[in-house]
């Protein structure tokens, strides 16, 4: 007997209801592969490679959400040029095609800074850890820009006791900072602001001569990683534009077998 099934309409199964009263905060789709384009001070546009999540509220009434929908939006928003706050948009249309309250998305990517060794002037590509996170609750919109940026400690306390030399080490500082979305702070300024608050930058190539200035700045200028942290503070806290963040220090040490650690976070009022 021939099956007439194929002739029925497809059940939507996400839209039967669910009577367990539970509004679920957020569902939807991570670890999703997806080049972005991101604008960059005065220089051509930057294709990086991101990891998407993406997300919305679900009421209750509702038993699943349409997860095709999210990759849907994604598709369409990896092909406009982003600014971070332009995530609003995006977050926007997630509210509109699911129905959500609340929706949420966030990209991690590596961002590309081309960088010039200090003596030599030889210029190489330095890679960061990088994210766009928005969030919007009705019609309250948060946009969150983070990098991770590595660094040079030099301990002070080491040079203070030694005869000679010091110890130092590579050191990440991680920031996480949110503004209006009438306001834009650009990758390349916050990291090369973070950059200064250190015993010395790192670079991803070095000459000998390189090496030399960078050794002996470093040695110039100790820094405890509570050091780093209050510097990056009152950076943060005398810029205008910047209305949340959190920063963190981690001092990977070469004389220890634990890292040294900071961290600090704060809402302006």
């Amino acid at each position: 007997m021939k099956s007439h099934l194929k002739d029925l309409p497809l059940r939507d199964v996400q839209n039967l209801i669910d009577n367990r009263g539970i509004e679920i905060q957020k569902v939807g789709i991570k670890n999703v592969d997806v080049p972005l384009i991101i604008q960059r001070k005065g220089m051509d546009n930057q294709v990086v490679y991101a990891t998407a999540q993406i997300c919305a509220s679900l009421d209750m009434n509702y038993k699943g959400t349409h997860m095709s929908r999210f990759m849907e939006i994604l598709n369409e928003w990896r092909e406009k040029e982003l600014l971070g706050v332009d995530i609003k948009g995006c977050l926007i249309a997630i509210q509109k095609k699911l129905g959500a309250r609340a929706a949420q998305v966030k990209f991690n990517f590596k961002y590309f800074i081309e960088k010039e060794a200090p003596v030599s002037k030889q210029k190489s590509l330095m890679a960061y850890d990088c994210s766009f996170e928005g969030k919007l609750d009705g019609d309250k919109y948060n946009f969150f820009l983070g990098a991770k940026i590595p660094v040079t400690t030099l301990c002070p306390c080491s040079k203070e006791i030694s005869d000679y030399s010091a110890h130092n080490q590579r050191a990440f500082v991680k920031v996480l900072i949110s503004y209006d979305e009438n306001e834009h702070i650009w990758l390349e300024d916050l990291i090369l602001e973070i950059e200064k608050t250190a015993s010395c930058e790192v670079y991803p190539l070095l000459k000998r001569e390189d090496e030399k200035f960078v050794t002996e700045k470093a040695y110039d200028n100790p820094k405890f990683v509570e050091d780093v942290l209050r510097d990056i503070v009152l950076k943060f806290r005398n810029n205008k534009k910047i209305k949340y963040f959190e920063a963190e220090v981690e001092s990977i040490e070469s004389i220890h077998n634990h890292s040294a650690w900071a961290y600090q976070l704060e809402t302006k009022k």
